[in-house]
C-alpha cells in the first residue's frame, strides 16, 4: 500500500495503481472519456490532467502511478480552464445533439465549456448512420474517437471487429472495408455499446435501467424457473458437461425430462436468433443430462429433519418440484396421487414419442430417494382429513385434466371423445378404439399429440381442424411440423358447428372462417363465414379444445369463472389457510416449465408459512470468474444451428419410440459456441460518471 494526498485527504492505495483509481476509490472525481476500468489507460482526452507537487505539467491522471507521499491537486483554476478547452475542442467537432443520458453529456455539464472561437459552427460530416446490423445502431457522426470501443474489441475480447479506419480529419471507427459487423467476424457481444460514451454506438433495442438485464439477457428472464441459461451454456462450450447439468440441477428436479418436451421460450427470446438462428438450449439441456454422471448426487443437502409435515395432492411437475424442495429443507413430504402411477400430466397427456418412461421414471426416482413418500391410487377427497393426519400444510397441485366441450348440438355422442382422456388411455396402455379415419378439433399440443397418438395405433386418416391459421397455433412449431411430415392434414380456418351420426360413422358439419380484429388473448377473432358450411364423415370425432380443473366441491375453496382455483399471487395460498396451490389448477392448462416454477414458488411461501426462511436454492458449482476473451472466428454470425437427427417418418410411425434422437459430444459443443455470450457485457462496470 501506499499513501498520497489527494485535494487534502489522505488516501492508501494498492501499490501499482494510477492517480485516478485511487481519487476513484476515495470517492474524489476527476472527468475523463477515454479512461474505462476494463481498458488500460492511454490518456488520451487529456480531461483527467491534474497538478502534482514537484512534478512539471499537467499530466494524465489514468496514467500516473501512485506513489508514496504524492501531493495530488484536481481542481485548480488552470486545471478547470484547460479542460474547459478540451471540451470546446471535442465539441468543434460536434454537430450533434448532446445525448442526454450520455458519459459526454454528464461531463461536458460538469466541466463546462469555454468559447474559444465566438461564432464558430461545427462542421457536420453527415456520415450514414448504419441501423441495419441485428443488434446495434452506430452514429459515427457521434463518435469522438476515443477508442474505448476498439480497445474493448480487439484487447479485451480480442475479436477485432472494428478499428479505426482513414487517416486525419476523415477518421472514424468502423470495420475494414467497410463490411457489415456480420462479414467483420463481430461476435455481437455488446461490449462496444457498453463502453461508448457518446451514444454513437446504442442498442436497437430501448431499454430502462432497471430493464437492463432482462433485455441483454433474454434467454435467462425468459426460463420462468430461472435456470442459467449463459452459464450451462458456456460450460458446454468448455466441455464441462457435468458441470452444466448441475447448473440446470440448481432450479429443476425434471432437467432431462425438459430436455425432451420444454417449449423452450428461452430460444424465442435468444439474441443470437436476431443474427441467424437462436441456440438449441432445450437440446444442450437434453445432451448433458444424457451424459449425467450423478455426480450431483453427492452434492444434495437435506436440511436437518423438521417436525413439519406437508401433503402434496397431484403427482405432476408443480407438485413434484414443491416435494423436492421442500424435501431438502428438511421437512416431511408426502404426494398423494389418484392414478396408479405419479407424474401427473407427464405421464397422462405426454406421448412416449416425445418422453420416454425411462426418462420420466427415473427423475421421479430420483425425488423419492431423497425421502419424498408418493402414494399412488390414493384419491384425497377431504382436506380436513389430511390436517387431522398432522399435516401442517397442504399443496394442491390437481392439474388441468377434464375436457372442455364446444357446446354444439351432437356433441354428446359417445363416438365423440375427449383429447386428454384419448391420450391418458393410451399413455397408461389401455385399449382405444379409434377408427380409421379420425378428426380432432384444436390447435394447441394436446391436439397435435392426439393426432399423432392415434396415427401411431393404425388409424389411416387424421384430420385436424382449427379455427384460425397456423401462425396463431398455440401448439409448438416443431409438433406442428412433425405432425405435417407425417401425413397429418390440418385445415386452417374451420370449425365444427354439429354432428350428426351417419351409421357407423359421423357426419360433421364444418363453416369457414375469416380472422377479425385480436381479442382478449391477443389472437385475431375468428368469424364465421356465411353460406361456407361443408360437412366431412369421420369414425371418431376428438375434442381438444383445451382443459379445465376437476377440484371436488367438498375441499370448499374459492375459485374463478374457469373453476381454477383462486390463489394470492404472492404467496399461492388459497381461500382457507395452510392450504396452496399452483400449476395448471391456477393458470390453466400451461407448459411443464411454467408448472415447475409454480412448484418452486409454492416451496418457498410453505416454507414460509411453517418459520422457515424460503430458500430453497443450492449451488451445486461454485461462482467463478469468467474469462473475459472470445478470440476471433470468421465467419461467426453465419454459423448455423445444429441439426437434430430424427427417426424417419417409415420408422417412427410404427410404435411410440422417441422421435428425437439427441446430439453428439462436438455437436453440442459447436452448438454452445455459437452463443453470444451476452453475460460477458453485464459484468462490464460502468465508466465513472461525474457527481449528481
Amino acid at each position: 500500500m501506499v499513501k498520497l494526498n489527494i485535494n487534502g485527504k489522505e488516501i492508501k492505495v494498492e501499490e501499482g495503481k494510477t492517480v485516478l483509481e485511487a481519487a476513484i476509490q476515495a470517492g474524489i472525481y476527476i472527468p475523463n472519456l477515454c479512461y474505462h476500468p476494463v481498458l488500460p489507460p492511454v490518456g488520451a482526452c487529456r480531461l483527467c490532467i491534474v497538478e502534482i507537487e514537484g512534478m512539471k505539467g499537467l499530466p494524465t491522471a489514468c496514467t500516473v502511478k501512485a506513489k508514496e507521499g504524492m501531493v495530488v491537486h484536481t481542481n485548480t483554476p488552470r486545471i478547470q480552464e484547460f479542460r474547459k478547452n478540451v471540451i470546446w475542442l471535442i465539441l468543434s467537432e460536434y454537430p450533434e445533439k448532446l445525448d442526454k443520458n450520455s458519459q459526454l453529456k454528464k461531463v461536458v455539464d460538469w466541466v463546462g465549456i469555454k468559447e474559444l472561437l465566438p461564432g464558430y459552427i461545427p462542421y457536420s460530416r453527415n456520415l450514414p448512420i448504419i441501423s441495419d446490423e441485428p443488434l446495434f445502431i452506430r452514429n459515427p457522426n457521434l463518435c469522438i474517437l476515443c477508442g474505448r470501443c476498439v480497445r474493448i474489441c480487439q484487447e479485451v475480447r480480442g475479436v477485432g471487429a472494428i478499428g479505426f479506419v482513414n487517416r486525419g480529419i476523415n477518421t472514424i471507427v468502423g470495420t475494414e472495408f467497410n463490411l457489415p459487423m456480420e462479414d467483420a467476424a463481430c461476435k455481437f457481444c455488446g461490449a462496444c455499446v457498453e463502453v461508448c460514451p457518446t451514444g454513437a454506438l446504442v442498442d436497437k433495442e430501448k431499454f430502462e435501467e432497471e430493464d437492463r438485464e432482462k433485455v441483454l439477457l433474454p434467454c435467462k428472464d425468459a426460463c420462468p424457473a430461472g435456470i442459467d441459461i449463459p452459464l450451462y451454456v458456456r460450460l458446454i462450450a468448455e466441455r464441462r458437461f457435468q458441470d452444466a447439468i448441475e447448473v440446470i440441477r440448481e432450479k429443476v428436479p425434471f432437467p432431462n425430462v425438459l430436455g425432451c418436451v420444454c417449449t423452450h421460450p428461452c430460444e424465442e427470446a435468444c439474441r443470437r436468433g436476431k443474427i441467424n438462428e437462436p441456440i438449441a438450449i432445450r437440446v444442450l439441456k437434453r445432451f448433458v443430462a444424457e451424459e449425467d454422471s450423478r455426480r450431483w448426487k453427492f452434492k444434495v443437502k437435506i436440511a436437518p429433519k423438521t417436525s413439519k409435515k406437508i401433503a402434496i395432492v397431484g403427482s405432476g411437475p408443480a407438485g413434484l418440484t414443491a416435494a423436492w424442495f421442500l424435501r431438502k429443507l428438511g421437512h416431511s413430504v408426502t404426494v398423494f396421487e389418484a392414478l396408479s402411477e405419479p407424474g401427473g400430466m407427464l405421464r397422462i397427456g405426454i406421448p412416449q414419442y416425445r418422453l420416454p418412461r425411462d426418462i420420466l421414471n427415473q427423475e421421479i426416482k430420483d425425488i423419492e430417494n431423497i425421502g419424498v413418500v408418493i402414494k399412488t391410487n390414493t384419491k384425497i377427497k377431504s382436506l380436513d382429513e389430511l390436517f387431522k393426519q398432522g399435516f401442517h400444510a397442504i399443496f394442491l397441485g390437481l392439474g388441468a385434466s377434464k375436457g372442455i366441450k364446444m357446446g354444439i348440438p351432437g356433441e354428446d355422442n359417445p363416438q365423440v371423445l375427449d383429447g386428454i382422456s384419448v391420450l391418458k388411455a393410451i399413455n397408461f396402455g389401455k385399449k382405444v378404439d379409434i377408427g380409421r379415419e379420425v378428426a380432432i378439433v384444436g390447435g394447441g399440443n394436446v391436439a397435435i399429440d392426439v393426432a399423432r397418438s392415434v396415427l401411431r395405433l393404425g388409424t389411416e386418416k387424421v384430420i385436424i381442424i382449427y379455427r384460425r391459421t397456423q401462425k396463431e397455433m398455440p401448439a409448438s412449431l416443431e409438433e406442428v411440423e412433425g405432425a405435417l411430415e407425417e401425413g397429418i392434414e390440418i385445415r386452417f380456418l374451420v370449425t365444427p358447428r354439429r354432428i350428426f351420426p351417419q351409421g357407423d360413422k359421423l357426419k360433421v358439419e364444418c363453416i369457414r372462417m375469416s380472422l377479425g380484429e385480436p381479442d382478449a388473448s391477443g389472437r385475431r377473432r375468428p368469424i364465421p363465414i356465411k353460406r361456407s358450411e361443408f360437412t366431412i364423415e369421420v369414425d371418431r370425432l376428438i375434442m381438444a379444445i383445451g382443459q379445465r380443473p376437476a377440484i371436488p366441491k367438498e375441499f370448499g375453496l374459492a375459485t374463478d369463472r374457469k373453476g381454477r382455483l383462486q390463489v394470492d399471487e404472492e404467496t399461492l395460498c388459497c381461500s382457507r389457510k395452510g392450504i396452496f396451490a399452483g400449476g395448471d389448477v391456477v393458470s390453466g392448462p400451461a407448459v411443464v416449465i411454467e408448472a415447475i416454477q409454480y412448484g418452486r414458488k409454492v416451496a418457498i411461501s410453505i416454507d414460509k408459512y411453517l418459520g422457515g426462511a424460503g430458500q430453497i436454492d443450492q449451488r451445486f458449482i461454485a461462482p467463478e470468474e469468467e474469462n473475459p476473451w472470445l478470440g476471433r472466428e470468421e465467419q461467426f454470425a453465419y454459423k448455423s444451428r445444429a441439426k437434430i437427427s430424427v427417426l424417419p417418418v417409415s420408422k417412427r410411425l410404427k410404435d411410440f419410440s422417441q422421435i428425437e434422437l439427441g446430439i453428439d459430444e462436438n455437436t453440442a459443443v459447436e452448438e454452445a459456441k455459437r452463443c453470444l455470450r451476452c453475460q460477458l457485457r453485464l459484468k462490464i462496470p460502468k465508466a465513472p460518471l461525474p457527481p449528481e
